[in-house]
């Protein structure tokens, strides 16, 4: 397995869809994963660490794996099948090791709120990592966090569900 960092959420522009870009440690390979608005919405929050007043649904899974004496200890985006991405949340409980199919949207949300390590397999990593070029101030500004949030922020607003029927 390829420990990957999330280095940024950006929105394809000629799908209008929102993607991952999901950086090995230590390597200069990206997994990009296409995701749905509502899960890029959710981990915009997490990354901004906005609180709501309620739960959302990553918080709620996660308050619920504490509730049930387990803990997320990573999140392992394990293969791709017919264009679709599948993961697992490795849960612990009680010494036991539990695994969770899960879309790797929701695995990388949960996984930000919960501070758990995320996971590439090796073969995924070698077949579709792509090699991106990013300058040192291209992303770890806060000025290139703003301007991703307002893009993300302006996709958001202006998503119709039509965008989807493709």
């Amino acid at each position: 397995m390829v420990e990957v960092v999330l280095r940024a959420v950006r929105v394809d522009v000629g799908s209008s869809t929102p993607l991952l870009l999901l950086e090995e440690l230590g390597g200069d390979r990206v997994l990009p994963i296409f995701i749905g608005a509502p899960e890029a919405t959710a981990i915009a929050y997490a990354l901004q660490q906005i609180e709501t007043p309620r739960p959302m649904s990553h918080d709620l899974l996660g308050n619920v794996i504490t509730a049930l004496g387990a803990r997320l200890f990573a999140v392992e985006i394990t293969h791709l099948h017919e264009n679709t991405f599948y993961a697992n949340l490795r849960l612990l409980r009680e010494g036991k090791e539990i695994l969770v199919s899960a879309r790797p949207s929701d695995a990388v949300a949960l996984a930000l709120r919960v501070g758990a390590p995320l996971l590439v397999s090796d073969e995924l990593m070698n077949d579709e990592g792509q090699v991106l070029e990013v300058s040192d101030e291209d992303d770890d500004s806060p000025e290139s966090e703003d301007t991703l949030l307002a893009e993300l922020r302006d996709f958001l607003d202006n998503v119709r569900p039509e965008d989807f029927d493709q």
